[in-house]
């Protein structure tokens, strides 16, 4: 197994020491995620001020970008850090895309789908030295010359691990990319009956197995009492947004969505996790059942798909 620690919507200006001190307590891997800033920039300086330890986006932003655009930070990252990092990307949900990016979201899952085959294509012609060749439905790369280029480099293409919580994205994880990082809010119950059945049917599509794929799933971890609190706090808002929704519905609890959703658009936060009595205890205890935000990590041929990334929910991790 190994162990992941999420920088999350850190400062740029923290991230270089909090990588440093990420590598020296003994974890295997860091993951910046997009939340205030770019996370492509902050890959980089967890890179250039850390040695051997994993640096991943956990996640980027895949819709919002164009995969040209994500191929030119994915190689120079992978360059930058030795061969260490790995592209975590993801979808986002509607209204982020649409309303804070400014992008297009219909159809995520066929777009998310094209955007890796792009990369794939992308890296492929700058591994080769070949000529550039893709054309999709939502994007086209046919132009590659020898001045836009960049130079070959002995560490290669950086693996390819996409988010997903619905089941054709999860498909979509499972036929074209390298690994899969789940959401923290999920149950072990979601994770054998719904996740992990829809990933393999993406493998099975492509003619691939289990052992070449890598799985980081995701869970809530506190270690004292603040820190259960902040948990419940993001747990009561997964638990509002109609994108979760089938979490719920899972475990017979859409009533409890129901109540969070009416309570987050009439702006009553502080309520929703406010007691063991409320509906939001309830999605705490019976739909995340784990005091942990962990990922664990299982590597291609190791044997194993369960993986765990720890971080502190009382900090900006």
């Amino acid at each position: 197994m190994y162990v992941d620690l999420p920088l999350r919507a850190l400062p740029v200006g923290e991230v270089a020491a909090a990588a440093r001190e990420v590598e020296a307590l003994g974890f295997d891997a860091l993951a910046v995620t997009e939340s205030t800033g770019n996370p492509f920039i902050a890959a980089a300086l967890a890179a250039t001020t850390t040695s051997h330890i994993r640096i991943a986006t956990g996640i980027a932003l895949a819709l919002p970008r164009s995969p040209m655009d994500v191929a030119y930070a994915a190689w120079d990252l992978q360059a930058l850090s030795g061969g260490r990092f790995a592209l975590g990307l993801g979808s986002q949900v509607r209204a982020h895309v649409e309303r804070r990016y400014g992008a297009a979201w219909e159809r995520p899952a066929a777009r998310m789908r094209e955007h890796v085959l792009a990369l794939r294509a992308i890296f492929d012609a700058w591994e080769q030295d070949a000529p550039l060749q893709f054309e999709g439905e939502f994007w086209t790369h046919t132009l590659m010359p020898p001045n836009f280029r960049p130079a070959r480099h002995e560490y290669g293409r950086p693996p390819v691990l996409l988010a997903a919580v619905r089941e054709r994205m999860l498909e979509v994880v499972g036929e074209v990319a390298d690994g899969f990082l789940g959401h923290a809010f999920q149950t072990a119950a979601g994770l054998r009956e719904v996740t992990i059945p829809a990933v393999e049917r993406g493998l099975e599509a492509s003619g691939r197995s289990r052992d070449a794929f890598e799985i980081v799933a995701s869970v809530f971890i506190a270690s004292t009492d603040e820190e259960w609190e902040a948990i419940r706090r993001r747990v009561a808002f997964y638990g509002s947004t109609p994108g979760y929704r089938h979490v719920l519905d899972h475990h017979g609890l859409g009533a409890v969505f129901e109540a969070l959703h009416r309570r987050s658009r009439a702006g009553e936060w502080a309520a929703m996790p406010r007691s063991s009595t409320t509906t939001c205890s309830r999605c705490s205890r019976s739909a995340v059942p784990i005091h942990a935000r962990s990922r664990s990590r299982s590597r291609p041929g190791s044997g194993t798909s369960l993986t765990a990334s720890a971080s502190s929910a009382s900090s900006r991790t």
